[in-house]
């Protein structure tokens, strides 16, 4: 069960998910970007896709009767911080009621056996430290969006400790997991960086920066996704319970870069036509600095980044550059996939 799979991660995850022969009901509500890459893919690696709310407990308990799902990855969520602004309490609803459907619905499946809940290094209580935080750290927000995500990992966590393994007593791996500054081809989302640089660049108009200076781990969306996957895997395992905690997955210390280095790169990347300059900001409070410690991902499932800031970028740019060029969505994410997988194959070789 992948819910969210309309998203942009949802859409990268749904697709690799059935290249490796998963059996994925989608569980989301309808995207709302023109274009989206789940439309884009026609749902490529989605058995079912079922177009509905999270905070509906009763088409979830439809959807995972018929479904019977063994693993279940919690994508589900109103993703955008300046967004948050304007709509506080569906953020709240979505993210924090939806997480607790979802989890109850996961509770009422006899099959479940792990359980991922997809957060964001948001859900930290920032305090602009030039250090990254580690799963320990106490939980914040100082906007709704980071407040409703820090809300979801506490109720995680109190579902893992009153209700895992339940009174059948069977074992059920639950674990969250914190990334940020995800990028990659095909998200078309209002106020994020590289979407906002493809879609300037591709209408030969400058890309507006509005905080140059915001600092940020970025990562590709497959560099997380293979975390999740990871960590899904272990929680399956004869040792789910040592795995159900919270697993930040961020890019090497040292690889955060600044907002305008970032278009710089995506400028270069994108090549010819690229224009970018620095506007005024509207002062929402958005955290100037923010990065994760993943050493205990790397330490213990194994898991790694395979692509740095600049790779990264420049896989991201490729993307739209040869989407907008008129090369077919599909075969974009399936070409990329695969050479990630190439990337793996080569570190374990």
């Amino acid at each position: 069960m992948l819910t969210g799979h309309t998203g942009f991660k949802g859409a990268w995850l749904a697709a690799w998910l059935g290249r490796l022969g998963a059996r994925v009901t989608g569980f989301s509500l309808a995207t709302e970007t023109d274009p989206s890459l789940s439309g884009l893919l026609n749902n490529l690696g989605v058995s079912e896709s079922i177009i509905d709310d999270i905070r509906d407990a009763a088409a979830l308990s439809t959807a995972f009767e018929r479904a019977k799902p063994d693993v279940v990855l919690h994508l589900a969520a109103q993703a955008l911080v300046r967004a948050s602004y304007v709509t506080p309490i569906d953020t709240l609803e979505t993210n924090v009621i939806g997480t607790a459907r979802v989890l109850e619905a996961c509770r009422d499946s006899a099959g479940v056996a792990a359980i991922v809940v997809v957060t964001t290094d948001k859900c930290y209580e920032n305090r602009e430290w030039v250090w990254p935080y580690r799963e320990t750290e106490a939980l914040g927000g100082h906007d709704p969006y980071s407040a409703s995500k820090a809300c979801a990992e506490i109720v995680a966590s109190a579902w893992r400790r009153s209700f895992v393994p339940g009174a059948s007593g069977r074992a059920i791996g639950l674990a969250t997991a914190r990334a940020g500054n995800v990028i990659g081809g095909g998200d078309w989302a209002e106020d994020r960086l590289l979407p906002d640089c493809a879609r300037a660049f591709s209408a030969g108009v400058a890309m507006g920066i509005r905080n140059p200076v915001s600092t940020r781990p970025w990562q590709h969306v497959l560099e997380p996704l293979c975390g999740y996957l990871l960590l899904a895997e272990d929680l399956c395992g004869p040792r789910a319970q040592a795995f159900s905690d919270a697993w930040n997955f961020g890019p090497a210390s040292g690889e955060a870069a600044d907002v305008l280095s970032v278009v710089s790169r995506a400028a270069s990347a994108w090549g010819e036509g690229a224009r970018y300059e620095v506007i005024g900001s509207d002062h929402r409070h958005e955290a100037s600095f923010l990065a994760v410690d993943a050493s205990k991902a790397r330490r213990t499932l194994g898991w790694r980044p395979l692509l740095d800031t600049g790779a990264a970028i420049d896989w991201s740019m490729q993307w739209y550059r040869r989407f907008y060029a008129g090369e077919q969505a599909a075969a974009l994410v399936t070409s990329q996939i695969a050479a990630y997988e190439d990337m793996l194959e080569m570190r374990h070789a």
